[in-house]
């Protein structure tokens, strides 16, 4: 909303400064978002009357003028306007005077000077010179009552500013000065100064036959019959800035009346040339098949949802949004039907989205609208329309013809004086709630300690006891609402040591080279089936896209969608990490501080490794990135905890390259190589390697103990092992673990570590070679060979009675 300083003052004057008042809207929560002078600053500039012209000497183009600026001695200026007459009254800027700047950004300082030999004494002004307007045809000129010697900024009200309120969709009733100047009367208790109410006189019995045959679309419709109005007469300068300064631009003279009584009231109305309406009109709602062309030159197709008003040949106009072109006013227009509704603000929400743009009508319909005052609504912009296109001499005016179907019903809306303290925090006596309700102008009975308040025709925001506490905390002001500490202790804690934080994650997983990403937790449901077999996810009830209907159960569907973005992009080397939560349905979980009842969101890790293992480089062979790379990374994730691997089918994994990964006892997540049929699904040209963890299990870390460091040397041995080929590696390393933990001659054995696989010739088609290194080492004695013997010679006996090994 944007209006002129000026033109609200005239309603409304309080003692405050521009600045003050703008922080007084601001903090009454119409956020002043710019205020900007109506035009840039100069001086010495007057209005000035031109008394002779003769023809320059040297300079066919070129006048003398003799100007008469009230000094009493005519100035000589040397003018080319092609507009420039005798008796015209113009800007003139004499000499000293300083201009807007010009292109090359320099204020532009008038002296004396010559121009082909002839003394001019100052400057002639156009509109485009005073960045007043973009107008360069000639002289600016001004009606002939100007008073010549005046100060042209103060003829032309350029000391003037521009507001510019944000509003938010509950103040509709804001959307005009006059509301405006409420606020700001009950703000200030500055008394309010209306627009005179004029009632022309009824010279004519003609009404235009209407029928409301929608009483859920039209609530009240007010029209009369105007006739022998001169749409040719100008818009009075007045008007015209007031509708500039507001946004608006001038049209004609019937156009502009209607928008400067919408700006003034905040009500939209029509006005149609009465000689083109067929009969009479019927408010009704649209029907398939038919269609309109509007005043902006788009047809549109009418159906069912859309309200329109129609005569006995045709639709007129969209209702409540924009009239038709067949029934426009034109400058040749002598006779209108003048109309003002209430529309029911359900029925005109979405309808002019619905045909891709928005109207100052729709905008302010659709948000509620003023029903009470639609007369004097008409008796306002009647009384314009009799003053600017005529006078009462020859335009004849209809009666009011005025149809009450259904309005809304005003129900009362209660508050309690002790809820109303509580939730703004300040404590307000009985008689400070009355006072505020009093200056906003809204009607209330009183009993102790609770109010019944009847919201006013034009607030269609009030309907709860919040908004009427809302209105009590505006006018009190929310910045004398005093600050207060927190009631509850406030203080620092200390870290635990056996904790680490997300954002030490983080930065762990970005040393490893991987970039972190933030993806939505809403998902596609297709997702849910491919990466983690879920044929019921969490679905969202208003979805926003249709491809992000339910919460995820995995991140993993989500970094592979960020791989092929990057894919696209022509990209060969992605490493990415996601740290956020997924929700899955929990029976066992109740209502919490922050927990749902029904559903667990765990936080977890993912990341995905896709192509060269490092980037192309001399230093190193290229080749791509696989399994046991990505394994190394998640294991200096959780050092110094030992993580276990057992071979797991996952969904969205390769069935023979993905595993299940353990943390003291306990699965915390999965690693492994994408399916197959996910990689050709998705048109990945390679397999990337992904892992998801359990973030609670990364975030626990032991705390460190002091170890006595060995001063005798290690000994090393190495151990070559027969097995079947169903017999997994891990099946193997936890035989020697237990071996270690059990047996006193094992405890010497500080580290083992596979270093070979061996299928082939030697062996049997179901046998395969694991090859051990073990780094044994005592921290008392030198190792001799009989006690490393003994314990190598345990670890193989129980290799062969537990997974049925022998020696190679």
């Amino acid at each position: 909303m944007q209006f002129s300083e000026n033109w609200l003052r005239t309603m409304v004057d309080p003692n405050m400064t521009s600045d003050e008042l703008s922080h007084l809207l601001t903090m009454a929560g119409l956020e002043v978002e710019e205020v900007e002078a109506v035009a840039p600053p100069f001086t010495n500039v007057f209005v000035a009357e031109i008394r002779e012209i003769a023809k320059h000497p040297d300079a066919d183009r070129l006048n003398v003028c003799q100007v008469d600026v009230g000094t009493g001695t005519l100035l000589n200026i040397v003018c080319g306007a092609p507009n420039v007459r005798v008796g015209m009254k113009v800007p003139c800027a004499t000499a000293g005077a300083v201009l807007p700047p010009g292109a090359d950004g320099k204020p532009f300082l008038i002296k004396v000077g010559k121009l082909r030999g002839v003394e001019s004494q100052g400057m002639l002004c156009s509109a485009r010179e005073l960045k007043l307007s973009e107008d360069h045809g000639g002289l600016m000129d001004l009606p002939a009552d100007a008073q010549v010697g005046q100060n042209f900024r103060d003829y032309y009200q350029l000391n003037d500013l521009k507001f510019t309120i944000k509003l938010t969709p509950n103040k509709a009733d804001c959307l005009s000065v006059l509301g405006v100047a409420r606020e700001v009367s009950a703000l200030t208790g500055t008394p309010m100064h209306l627009p005179e109410a004029h009632i022309v006189p009824v010279a004519l019995t003609e009404k235009l036959p209407v029928k409301i045959s929608a009483p859920d679309l039209c609530g009240r419709f007010v029209g009369r019959v105007i006739r022998g109005v001169n749409a040719k007469a100008p818009t009075p300068d007045w008007m015209k800035q007031r509708l500039e300064r507001s946004g608006q631009r001038p049209i004609s003279a019937l156009v502009d009346i209607s928008n400067y009584v919408m700006l003034e009231m905040g009500r939209p109305s029509h006005v149609f040339d009465l000689d083109k309406i067929h009969g009479g009109l019927d408010v009704r709602w649209g029907k398939a098949g038919e269609s309109l062309k509007l005043l902006n030159g788009n047809t549109v197709a009418v159906d069912e949802w859309v309200g329109v008003i129609a005569d006995h040949q045709e639709i007129e106009s969209l209702a409540g949004i924009m009239g038709g072109d067949s029934t426009a006013v034109t400058l040749d227009t002598e006779n209108i039907y003048l109309e003002s509704a209430f529309w029911w603000p359900q029925a005109i929400q979405g309808r002019a989205r619905k045909y891709n743009f928005s109207t100052d009508a729709a905008h302010r319909y659709e948000r509620g609208v003023d029903f009470e005052s639609i007369v004097e609504h008409v008796e306002r912009i009647t009384a314009l329309i009799v003053e600017i296109c005529g006078g009462t001499e020859h335009v004849k005016v209809g009666p009011v013809d005025d149809h009450v179907v259904n309005l809304p019903k005003r129900l009362p809306v209660k508050l309690r004086t002790a809820r109303a303290n509580k939730v703004i925090g300040v404590d307000f006596t009985d008689a400070q709630i009355a006072d505020i309700f009093t200056r906003l102008g809204l009607q209330f009975t009183q009993e102790p300690g609770l109010f019944s308040v009847t919201p006013p025709s034009y607030r269609f925001d009030i309907e709860i006891e919040e908004d009427l506490i809302e209105e009590v905390v505006r006018v009190y002001g929310f910045e004398n609402i005093p600050s207060l500490p927190p009631v509850a202790p406030n203080a620092m804690l200390i870290a635990p040591e056996n904790t680490r934080s997300a954002f030490t994650l983080r930065r762990q997983i970005a040393d490893l080279d991987y970039q972190e990403v933030v993806n939505y937790s809403f998902v596609e449901e297709i997702w849910e089936r491919d990466f983690c077999g879920n044929d019921n996810p969490i679905k969202l009830q208003n979805p926003i896209a249709s491809q992000m209907s339910v919460m995820r159960t995995s991140l993993i569907a989500s970094l592979v969608a960020n791989t092929r973005y990057n894919l696209n992009r022509k990209l060969n080397r992605v490493r990415i990490f996601e740290l956020a939560a997924v929700y899955l349905r929990d029976q066992a979980v109740t209502d919490g501080a922050l927990t749902i009842a029904g559903y667990d969101q765990p936080k977890r890790l993912a990341a995905l490794a896709y192509g060269p293992v490092a980037a192309e480089q001399w230093g190193q062979a290229t080749r791509n990135v696989d399994f046991f790379d990505m394994k190394s990374d998640l294991e200096n994730l959780f050092a110094p905890k030992v993580l276990r691997f057992n071979k797991v089918d996952y969904p969205a994994l390769h069935p023979g390259r993905s595993a299940q990964v353990e943390c003291d006892g306990k699965v915390i997540g999965m690693i492994g190589e994408l399916h197959p049929r996910l990689q050709q699904k998705y048109d990945l040209p390679l397999a990337p390697i992904v892992f998801e963890v359990e973030i609670a299990a990364l975030q626990a870390v032991n705390l460190p103990s002091h170890r006595d460091i060995s001063k005798f040397q290690a000994v090393t041995r190495d151990l070559a092992l027969v097995v079947k080929q169903a017999v997994s590696t891990q099946d193997l390393i936890d035989v020697f673990r237990a071996e270690i933990n059990k047996a006193e001659s094992c405890k010497i054995v500080q580290d083992l570590v596979l270093f070979d696989e061996y299928r082939g010739k030697g062996l049997e088609s179901d046998e395969k070679s694991l090859a051990f290194r073990f780094s044994l080492q005592d921290t008392q004695n030198t190792l001799q060979d009989d006690t490393v013997e003994l314990a190598m010679t345990a670890l193989v006996a129980a290799a062969t009675a537990g997974v049925s090994a022998r020696l190679r």
